[in-house]
């Protein structure tokens, strides 16, 4: 189904990825657990739901009171993180449910917040998975050049001061990405060298998706009596809310040493590590012993499972990190983990920085 004019290929297997497969399957059997289809997470899903459209409706029916409603725009931004973290993420990555229609359906949640499902997994699934911190391929650390996530990036000279502007870039996040859905699903169709492979009925659900998100949060507000003033002001807080959350978590996991960014042999094409310790080496769990970071931001503090094992629902992801670091210890690959959030942040600027400033970096260190 996707067609690329490049390939970056990974070594062969040492049987890292296998014997944590096989572990884990061990712990799920041996627990008699289901690693999709849980309580918590319909509970979660239920609790996530409510909060943004309790909100959403207090927005709109609710007391006219100019404060409480800019406070209320931030709480709906933070639960629409809150979606994209745990329910979309997970259903869009098929660890929601057994059932692929589930799936599918808690999927197009996103749609619905304003990205495309289909493109988003394109995108995120396909070449940030498979092509974690690879310039060229991983799209979530390009930037489109404003911004330098990686030592192989050509620098500008704006960008000393990314680490001041970074989290203004994420606030407008958002609507660069509803912006670019349309471009590349209509016009471009392609993220660099790869082809993004687009059909009628994505078109279709992609138009539709658009209509109803701008229906819901600028329409409506209107049709209801809100000027269009009142209306963009409140959309735009809560989206750049949204954008300054997903920006940041996305950051935390892979934009921080020791985090590696990866360059394939120039010859070959080919990284010299098999693809999940590839994984290990590109991402950086954090705030591990955090509960409410580990709810809220639907384990993407546990990244690095995360990419290891990404259809199984991320309620597990605590209990498995233990059965993570013993694969780890066993094959001699170094598990990064920060222990706080503030840490994790601290780490981030710093690399931030040092990539904005074109100080020297050790690239070795950086690299497979």
């Amino acid at each position: 189904m996707i067609a690329t004019q490049t390939r970056v290929t990974y070594a062969k297997n040492i049987g890292f990825r296998k014997r944590l497969n096989q572990k884990v399957d061990d712990y799920f059997e041996s627990k008699q657990i289901a690693k999709r289809d849980n309580l918590a997470m319909y509970w979660k899903t239920v609790v996530i739901l409510g909060w943004v459209i309790g909100t959403w409706t207090f927005i709109l029916f609710g007391p006219s009171i100019l404060w409480i409603k800019l406070i209320a725009c931030i709480v709906l931004g933070l639960g629409i993180a809150g979606v994209g973290f745990s329910v979309g993420h997970d259903a869009n990555h098929g660890g929601y449910s057994n059932h692929k229609s589930v799936n599918y359906l808690i999927g197009l949640i996103y749609d619905v917040i304003g990205l495309s499902s289909y493109l988003w997994k394109f995108r995120h699934n396909f070449l940030h998975h498979t092509y974690t911190n690879i310039l060229n391929h991983d799209v979530d650390i390009y930037g489109d050049g404003l911004v330098r996530m990686t030592p192989h990036l050509e620098r500008k000279w704006y960008h000393k001061f990314q680490h001041i502007y970074i989290n203004f870039i994420y606030m407008f996040l958002p609507f660069y990405l509803s912006f670019s859905d349309v471009q590349i699903i209509l016009f471009k169709r392609s993220f660099h060298n790869h082809v993004v492979p687009v059909n009628t009925k994505q078109v279709l659900i992609l138009l539709t998706g658009k209509v109803v998100w701008l229906w819901l949060f600028i329409g409506l507000p209107i049709w209801l009596g809100y000027s269009l003033i009142e209306t963009i002001v409140g959309f735009c807080i809560t989206y750049m809310t949204y954008g300054l959350m997903i920006g940041n978590v996305f950051s935390l996991a892979h934009v921080l040493e020791p985090a590696q960014f990866i360059e394939p042999s120039p010859q070959s094409n080919q990284v010299d590590d098999e693809w999940a310790i590839a994984q290990v080496k590109t991402t950086v769990d954090f705030a591990p012993k955090n509960a409410f970071i580990n709810w809220y931001v639907g384990g993407l503090n546990y990244q690095v499972i995360h990419h290891l094992l990404p259809h199984i629902c991320h309620i597990h992801y605590p209990k498995i990190a233990p059965i993570l670091a013993e694969v780890c210890a066993e094959f001699d690959v170094q598990y990064n983990v920060y222990p706080t959030l503030t840490e994790a942040l601290a780490a981030n600027y710093s690399l931030l920085k040092t990539l904005g400033s074109g100080a020297d970096i050790n690239v070795d260190s950086l690299t497979s």
